[in-house]
């Protein structure tokens, strides 16, 4: 399932490695395209949205409902 989230507070590549990897850490498998200029995350996934956007923000960024 391809998700799309409004991520806000990614500044750099570390930021996009850090969303990248809470990501990853749910499911290994998954696909994660960051457009950090459009703080846009898109996520291919089986996981539920709500699990992705909470590992997210544990990482200390902000997401968009």
């Amino acid at each position: 399932m391809n998700q799309v989230f409004n991520v806000q507070g990614m500044t750099c590549g570390h930021c996009e490695k850090a969303v990248t990897t809470a990501i990853k850490l749910l499911d290994p498998q998954a696909e994660v395209r960051i457009d950090r200029g459009q703080n846009r995350v898109e996520v291919q996934t089986t996981q539920p949205r709500e699990a992705l956007a909470e590992a997210i923000r544990e990482e200390g960024y902000q997401v968009a409902a």
